[in-house]
């Protein structure tokens, strides 16, 4: 293991380092300064040797070669000098010569020579030192001389003579130039002695700073020793010790305070190690403490855990069914989508909607309504198999092969369809399953399906689309007599955007006053007196004609503007009754439907306002409710009929023998009439049990000292079937279909009707007794 260095070791590197570095510096600062005044002197020496005497000035205006070589012996009296050349004033080579020795090398240009000089000043090339020794240095001196060199052909007498006068003259004219190449290895060489003795002195200095450096050290040492001795010993906990200092100044400061922490560590472990004691008392009672509240934090952790489980069942799945909600059920099919479409798979999206949902819950109230909702939703678990879901696809808490969007809406979600023919199975068995009676209450009700399927990606790709286009199939399903199933079709496009239109026009039909009345006579079945009329509201469309209320009726129930429509119906009612009491048009009373929005603790409030405004008399008005409506809150409807009663109006049950009355709660209530639905009337002659049921509800209106009236009454055998049963009023295509305020008040002018009910008596007492004669005549021939 490699030993550290100590303080004192590291200053004595430091320092000797430094010395080092700082006398290599300096060595070869002053080495360069010699080298540099010895190359200016030998620079200042050449100028002065070219300038001596008028061989110089001669050779070159003669270009006397043999001078000039002459002349270079005495320019290289120097052994840097390895090269002497004579160059004319334009740059041309006169001559040259290569000196000391020196070997061939390459010629630089003049040019490059020069070094950018002025043309009568020398000129130096002195290479980068780190091109190192070998590199040449490029001297050029200007020769000058008293004649100007431009002059030609003066014989050599004249030309010395001349020159031996040009002090009187002054003038200097430029000639050529010598170059001189310099060798700097031979330079340096030469100053050899001055190198040495610069290197010698710096090593003096040097190893004076050493040797000044290892004592200073050997001092430190020894002080810090005392220090290292003391540090050791606080190491191994040995602090009853005091230490002596083997320094001064600082050294022996730092010990005292040394010794005074020691004191202080003393007391400091003492109180301690008691403290340590009480402290592994209170970690003991602590850890207790931590295992309890880890007990109760594991608690609380499972009642987050229960309370997120809790708050996801309320996000995303319907809280009566416990079915997935729209929130899962769009999070989850958007997944499937685009798995379906990168796997090349296909799905069914079947859409379901149940039929006049909303008369059972008018019927048996909402609580029948929400239990039978969740039998549908039973029902249709096990219609779907598990070959047809998408567990594997999806999060195993996040299925939605069945998922309640809401109200009376369900879907259903098949994976992986092979062929259309696979989701029609499905949608079939689901048709089947919802046609078995269900008990809710005490009641048996049925309740049938309409479906409509969409297939993802052949009619859409995304959820918005798929959804959309199902829908759209489903009310086709509706409009083709409902408890069906229907694929889309590009053709149905039209019919959902028909029906959007007709909703967005039915808000603003309402606002124009677009709503008529049609009346359809009810007929005493004895004296075919006109005994009164239904109020029917119908829709005139401006562009499509009369609109029937089978179109757009439910829409106004979906939308909520049936609470609208009922009010104006009953209050327009109210005003051509008077109107016609003021054409002399004698009609006993008109009967106007009552909605169950409608029927709500401030309608009699209300039908006193339409009294009042219309002067109306009220023994002229007749309301009619269902049994839904009557029954959905008992003790309530008796109170607000018996308000209805004090105004002097009629009240009648429409539909009778569709709900589910109490004879109980049908004794209290103050009712005038029951009406006799039509589907009674049309089934009585299939069966035995159907013709007993219509005799059974008029026994049961006669016993209650009821009126009744029979809706629905198309063919004369369906009226002498009433007639004969006494029931009271005939209402039905069988006499008029309804008719406008202007036919109708026509039809009531003519009143034909008891020369009808004659001929229809006649004619069943002809076939009565041709049906005896045969009969007599079968027993006869027997």
């Amino acid at each position: 293991m490699k030993r550290r260095l100590t303080i004192a070791g590291r200053v004595n590197l430091f320092v000797t380092g430094l010395a080092v570095v700082v006398t290599l510096v300096v060595c070869a600062r002053l080495v360069y300064l010699d080298y540099r005044a010895n190359l200016q002197a030998l620079i200042e020496e050449i100028e002065w040797r070219s300038a001596r005497g008028i061989q110089h000035e001669v050779a070159f205006y003669y270009r006397d070669i043999d001078l000039l070589q002459d002349l270079f012996e005495d320019l290289a009296d120097h052994s840097a000098i390895h090269r002497v050349a004579a160059y004319s004033m334009t740059g041309e080579l006169l001559s040259d010569a290569l000196v000391n020795g020196a070997p061939e090398f390459p010629y630089t240009d003049f040019d490059s020579m020069r070094n950018g000089a002025g043309q009568l000043q020398t000129g130096l090339r002195e290479p980068p030192l780190l091109l190192g020794p070998a590199a040449p240095i490029d001297l050029t001196v200007p020769v000058y001389a008293a004649i100007n060199p431009l002059k030609e052909g003066i014989p050599p007498a004249v030309y010395g003579e001349r020159l031996a006068n040009a002090g009187i003259q002054g003038s200097q004219f430029l000639t050529g130039y010598y170059h001189i190449g310099l060798q700097r290895g031979a330079l340096l060489r030469a100053m050899s002695g001055q190198i040495q003795s610069t290197l010698s002195n710096g090593a003096a200095v040097l190893l004076l700073i050493i040797v000044l450096t290892a004592m200073f050290t050997r001092s430190i040492r020894a002080s810090l020793a005392g220090l290292e001795d003391m540090a050791y010993e606080i190491s191994k906990g040995n602090l009853d010790k005091k230490f002596r200092s083997r320094g001064i100044g600082e050294i022996k400061e730092i010990t005292s305070l040394l010794n005074v922490i020691i004191g202080e560590l003393k007391k400091h472990k003492d109180k301690m190690e008691t403290d340590s004691h009480l402290l592994r008392m209170k970690v003991d009672e602590r850890t207790e403490q931590l295992s309890e509240q880890n007990k109760r934090l594991n608690e609380a952790v499972r009642q987050v855990t229960k309370t997120k489980n809790k708050l996801r069942q309320l996000a995303y799945y319907d809280s009566l069914t416990e079915l997935p909600n729209r929130q899962l059920f769009t999070e989850q099919l958007d997944m499937l989508l685009r798995m379906a479409q990168r796997e090349n798979r296909t799905i069914a999206l079947l859409f379901l909607d149940l039929d006049n949902f909303k008369r059972i819950n008018d019927s048996l109230g909402h609580n029948a309504g929400d239990l039978l909702l969740r039998e549908v939703a039973d029902r249709l678990g096990q219609c779907v198999r598990d070959s047809d879901l998408l567990a594997k696809y999806v999060d195993s808490e996040g299925k939605i092969g069945v998922s309640r969007l809401g109200g009376d809406e369900f879907t259903v979600v098949l994976n992986n369809v092979d062929k259309p023919e696979t989701a029609a199975t499905v949608a079939e068995r689901i048709l089947e399953s919802l046609q078995t009676p269900m008990i809710i209450e005490g009641h048996e009700v049925v309740v049938t399906p309409s479906v409509g399927i969409a297939m993802a990606p052949q009619d859409a790709d995304n959820v918005e689309d798929l959804l959309k286009l199902a829908d759209t199939a489903m009310y086709h399903a509706k409009s083709q007599g409902r408890n069906k199933y229907s694929f889309y079709a590009s053709s149905m496009k039209g019919s959902s955007v028909g029906r959007l239109k007709l909703e967005t026009e039915l808000r603003k039909a309402v606002e124009r006053e677009e709503l008529i009345l049609h009346y359809q006579p009810q007929i005493c079945a004895d004296s075919g007196r006109i005994m009164g009329a239904e109020a029917l509201v119908r829709w005139e469309h401006p562009k499509h004609g009369l609109i029937p209320p089978v179109r757009f009726i439910p829409l106004a129930e979906e939308m909520g503007l049936i609470l609208d429509i009922g009010n104006w119906t009953l209050r327009e009612a109210a005003h051509q009754s008077k109107r016609l009491e003021g054409l002399s048009v004698e009609v006993p009373k008109i009967a106007v439907n009552i909605s169950a929005l409608q029927f709500n603790p401030h309608f009699p409030g209300q039908v006193e306002s339409v009294l009042n405004e219309t002067g109306i008399d009220p023994a002229h008005l007749e309301l009619e409710l269902t049994e839904g409506v009557i029954m959905s809150n008992a003790n309530a409807s008796v109170d607000a009929l018996h308000g209805l009663k004090d105004l002097g109006v009629s009240l009648s049950v429409d539909d009778f023998g569709t709900g589910y009355s109490s004879l109980s709660y049908l004794s209290k209530f103050p009712l005038n009439e029951l009406k006799i639905d039509r589907s009674f009337v049309i089934e009585f002659d299939k069966s035995a049990n159907s013709a007993g049921l219509i005799s059974a509800i008029i026994a049961m209106g006669k016993s209650l000292n009821l009126s009744l009236v029979a809706e629905g009454v198309d063919s004369p055998e369906q009226f002498m079937f009433l007639r004969e049963r006494e029931v009271d009023i005939i209402q039905g295509y069988l006499f008029s279909k309804p008719l406008p305020e202007e036919d109708f008040v026509n039809l009531v002018k003519e009143s034909p009707f008891a020369t009808q009910i004659d001929k229809m008596v006649s004619q069943a007492a002809s076939q009565a007794e041709r049906q005896r004669d045969r009969e007599g005549s079968a027993l006869t021939g027997s």
